[in-house]
């Protein structure tokens, strides 16, 4: 591998980085009420897929990061007066754009980075669960789709000059607005910030 990826350096300004690896969400939600159901709430459980970001070094301090993954799948269960409820399943995309720092440490070894940008995250697939439509009947999900703030810390811990493995960790503002159309209930709404933190681990490559 030494030989594919050449002699340990530092990064310069036009080198292009792309990372890749498990990456894992861990909501910090809260919700309103599902109105008009009182002492309710929903909570969305973790969720994993495959990250990938490509940074663009600008110099060889300051990078353009662009984060995508594929889906995101999330439980939803209910809170509260819905405590025990499966409410539904959703997936989500969350690309996001940050501008990086790179300190420079004087070391070959550890090179890292802090972040800060913009997410926009989108929702689809929504689907209930059968325990919420035995209680209201058929239901409609819907969320609507989010812009937020990400910070950002990482670490790309070096193999040579253009292999590294990289460590990740991103908080990300996310905030929906979720609709429930029901047969038996109506129109059910609640207000969820989903705030997670994520965590990649992957490897990264330097071209």
């Amino acid at each position: 591998m030494m030989g594919i990826c050449g002699t340990a350096g530092a990064y310069e300004g036009g080198d292009m980085l792309v990372r890749a690896g498990p990456t894992w969400v861990f909501p910090n939600d809260d919700s309103s009420a599902v109105h008009p159901i009182p002492g309710s709430g929903v909570e969305v459980q973790d969720g994993i897929s495959l990250g990938f970001s490509v940074t663009y070094m600008v110099t060889p301090q300051i990078g353009v990061e662009l984060l995508a993954a594929l889906p995101f799948k999330h439980d939803i269960k209910g809170e509260g007066s819905l405590n025990g409820v499966d409410i539904g399943r959703i997936k989500h995309l969350p690309p996001t754009l940050t501008l990086q720092w790179y300190p420079q440490l004087g070391v070959d070894w550890v090179q890292p980075y802090i972040g800060a940008g913009v997410n926009y995250t989108t929702f689809f697939d929504e689907q209930a669960d059968g325990d919420l439509e035995a209680i209201v009947g058929k239901t409609k999900i819907s969320l609507d789709d989010s812009w937020g703030y990400a910070v950002e810390l990482g670490a790309d811990w070096a193999v040579s000059d253009n292999c590294f493995i990289n460590t990740s960790l991103w908080y990300v503002d996310i905030s929906t607005d979720a609709t429930l159309k029901t047969a038996g209930a109506g129109t059910l709404k609640t207000d969820v910030d989903i705030d997670p933190l994520v965590f990649m681990l992957g490897v990264g490559m330097r071209f």
